[in-house]
């Protein structure tokens, strides 16, 4: 892991049991499976997908919300869970090996989290759920202070909610509502304002605007934004929107069914993106100029996206993939760099057009 990466996650997955089968039959869900990625510090990875692709299960693993099912997960240079299953790298990012040449692998560890909870923080989806009714605005956001013991006297904890609710670009008087009294982009800066309420350095925005009007959107993506540049605040941005997700990150991962099946900068996803599926969403984005749009040709995927609990063999993307064969159907594609800093997989790098 390079010096400046603040999260690194090698092979990590989550899986979920559910019943079914027969009378005692169970299997498994795999929501995330051997995904591996870095963010450097101050910067913002954005994760696109469809629905149920596994987004919103990566971000709560790294901040064990859920406990993955294995993996490791780096936090600033230490290991906050380890599976004990994954080989060790070293900071350019090749495998650590011993005398004989044998991959390294990590002990098995799961820190207490309380610590990290601080540092690491998160926005949800639903602005609506997320907020308990029966407390005041100003009891949600000094929630986490009292937790931590950050106020030495009520009067300093009120300060710190006023000064929250006005980076929010809220007032004093909003303190004392209700979360009834606010219309969900509001909602959903109090949530920000509880998420910086305890001076974090990661934050997992997990479709923060989704459920907001289009006109609150853009404010909500440029309040971010400040807040990245006044705290040098270092983002998971996990939505389906791709248009809203290249605006905002500097890099961005492409889910499919709990793979990353590609990675690369904003830039480069948008305007030379390697995989089929990457492809489709940068068709889908919506061009302003009309003339540009009837010359745009919409690549229209056929199907609909596989059962998590039975995923096709070989490449997940298969059977929805206009240049599926058999090789596809046999063996899981390889995550690679395809040119610097670029990965993908595929098998079928050189017929994507």
């Amino acid at each position: 892991m390079a010096a400046r990466d603040l999260i690194e996650v090698r092979n990590l997955r989550q899986y979920f049991r559910v019943t079914g089968g027969g009378f005692f039959g169970t299997t498994w869900v795999k929501a995330v499976d051997d995904v591996s990625f870095s963010i450097p510090r101050g910067t913002t990875l954005g994760l696109v997908g469809e629905s149920g692709c596994g987004k919103t299960t990566t971000g709560r693993s790294i901040l064990r919300l859920y406990e993955p099912t294995g993996g490791r997960i780096v936090y600033d240079g230490k290991t906050i869970f380890d599976s004990g299953d994954v080989p060790l790298y070293d900071e350019e990012g090749k495998p650590v090996t011993d005398a004989d040449g044998k991959p390294v692998y990590g002990k098995k560890t799961a820190v207490n989290m309380l610590p990290y909870r601080r540092k690491m923080q998160i926005v949800f989806q639903d602005p609506y759920a997320s907020l308990d009714p029966r407390m005041t605005i100003g009891d949600i956001i000094g929630e986490a202070i009292d937790i931590h013991k950050l106020a030495p006297s009520a009067e300093k904890r009120r300060e710190m909610i006023i000064t929250m609710l006005e980076r929010v670009g809220l007032n004093s008087e909003h303190a004392n509502r209700y979360p009834h009294e606010f219309s969900g982009g509001q909602r959903q800066r109090v949530g920000i304002a509880r998420a910086l309420a305890v001076d974090p350095e990661f934050i997992v925005c997990d479709e923060p605007i989704s459920a907001l009007d289009v006109s609150i959107q853009a404010q909500v993506i440029n309040m971010l934004e400040d807040l990245q540049r006044e705290f040098g605040l270092t983002y998971l941005f996990i939505a389906h929107d791709l248009s809203v997700v290249k605006h905002i990150s500097s890099r961005i991962g492409v889910m499919y069914l709990g793979k990353l099946v590609e990675m690369a900068d904003s830039s480069e996803i948008t305007f030379r993106s390697r995989h089929p599926y990457t492809k489709s969403l940068i068709s889908a984005i919506p061009i302003a100029d009309p003339e540009k749009s009837r010359r745009t040709k919409r690549i229209v995927l056929e199907g609909d996206i596989p059962s998590p609990v039975n995923p096709p063999s070989g490449c997940r993307f298969r059977t929805r993939c206009p240049y599926a064969d058999a090789c596809c159907a046999e063996t899981e594609p390889e995550w690679k760099e395809v040119s610097p800093g670029h990965f993908c997989a595929c098998h079928h790098l050189d017929l994507v057009k």
